[in-house]
C-alpha cells in the first residue's frame, strides 16, 4: 500500500475496508462460521461506520418490480434526474449499506435520487439471476414514469460489469437506454486471462487472481466464463449508449477493463477509458477522504452531467 502515497487516513480506511471483506474468503472455502447472510451484514455495517454518507442526503427503501431497493435522495434535486446503480461484490457478497458513502457523494454531486438495487447473489442465487433482478429494477425504474433522459447508470466491480449488461439487454428488449453508463473498476473478464491477473499479482490490497477465481466459481454455477452476460468482453455492444471506464492502474483486473473498451470503441460505442496510477479497486469508495477518489467521481459526474444536458 505505501507504493500509493496514501494519507495516513486514506490508508486506514482502505485498512478498515480490507478487515470488513475478511469473512468473504472463509466463506467461499466453506471454513468460515458465517452464513452468507451474516457476512453481507457484518461487511454492509463495518463499510457503511468507516465511509458513513455525507451530510445532505437522506435514505429510504423502495422497491422496484419486487427488488429491494436503496433510494438516496440529495437536498437538491436537478430536473428530476435518476442514478440508477449497481453494487459491486463479485455477485457474492456485496450490501448496499456498504454503499452509503459513495452513493450519498454522488447523489450530491450529481442532484439525482440514486437507486441502489439490492439484488439476489451467489452462491445461494447463481448465474443469471443476480442479473436478471438487476435487469427487472431497470426496466421498473421506467415502467414507474422515469424519462429515459434523466437516467443514468453506474457500478463497481460486479457491478460495472453489469452496466453494460443491462444496456445491452434494454436494447435488446426494445426499451429506453440511459443517457450514459459509468463502469468503475468492472469485472469485465471472468476467464482472468488478462496479464494484469499476474503482473498486477500483490499490488491492489483488495483483490487477487485466486480470490477473483474463487468468486466466479461460486457465481457462475454451471455457465461458462465467456458467456457474454457473464463477460461483457465476449459480449455484441453495438448501440449501446456513450461510457465511460475507470481503472486504477494496480488492479488485477486492468487488463479485461482495457479490453473491455476496446470490444465497445470498436463497435461505434463512444467510450472513454481513464486508467489511474497507483489506483486500487473501486478507490472512489474514499470519496470524501482522498483527493483521487473525489477527482475520479467528479470526472464521472461530469461525464454524466454532459449527457443529461444533450439528452434535453
Amino acid at each position: 500500500m505505501s507504493t500509493m502515497n496514501l494519507t495516513p487516513k486514506a490508508a486506514a480506511l482502505l485498512e478498515r475496508w480490507v478487515q470488513a471483506a475478511s469473512d468473504i474468503g472463509p466463506a467461499l472455502a466453506g471454513e468460515g462460521d458465517l452464513t452468507w447472510t451474516e457476512v453481507r451484514d457484518s461487511y454492509g455495517k463495518q463499510l457503511a461506520a468507516a465511509l458513513p454518507a455525507p451530510h445532505g442526503v437522506s435514505f429510504e427503501r423502495v422497491e422496484l418490480d419486487g427488488v429491494p431497493t436503496m433510494l438516496v435522495v440529495p437536498d437538491e434535486v436537478t430536473d428530476d434526474r435518476a442514478l440508477f446503480y449497481i453494487h459491486g461484490g463479485g455477485y457474492v457478497h456485496g450490501a448496499v449499506e456498504a454503499y452509503v458513502g459513495l452513493a450519498g457523494h454522488y447523489a450530491k454531486r450529481l442532484g439525482a435520487r440514486v437507486y441502489v438495487s439490492d439484488y439476489r447473489q451467489a452462491p445461494e442465487h447463481p448465474f443469471p439471476t443476480p442479473i436478471d433482478d438487476v435487469f427487472t429494477a431497470y426496466r421498473a425504474l421506467l415502467a414507474a414514469g422515469t424519462a429515459p433522459g434523466k437516467i443514468a447508470v453506474s457500478g463497481d466491480s460486479a457491478g460495472g460489469a453489469m452496466v453494460i449488461t443491462i444496456m445491452r439487454k434494454a436494447r435488446d428488449a426494445g426499451l429506453p437506454l440511459p443517457v450514459a453508463g459509468v463502469a468503475i473498476s468492472p469485472w469485465a473478464d471472468l476467464t482472468h486471462s488478462g496479464p494484469s491477473v499476474r503482473s498486477r499479482a500483490g499490488i491492489d490490497p483488495l483483490c487477487t487472481g485466486e480470490f477473483l477465481d474463487d468468486l466466479a466459481r461460486a457465481f457462475l454455477g454451471d455457465a461458462l466464463a465467456t458467456d457474454p452476460d457473464a463477460s461483457p468482453v465476449f459480449a455484441e455492444v453495438r448501440g449501446l449508449a456513450p461510457t465511460l471506464i475507470q481503472m486504477g492502474e494496480n488492479e488485477v483486473m486492468l487488463s479485461g477493463a482495457i479490453t473491455l473498451a476496446g470490444r465497445l470503441a470498436e463497435q461505434r460505442v463512444r467510450t472513454t477509458l481513464e486508467v489511474w496510477p497507483r489506483m486500487f479497486h473501486v478507490w472512489h469508495m474514499l470519496a470524501g477522504h482522498m483527493a483521487e477518489s473525489d477527482e475520479a467521481l467528479d470526472n464521472a459526474v461530469s461525464f454524466i452531467t454532459r449527457e443529461y444536458e444533450r439528452a434535453r
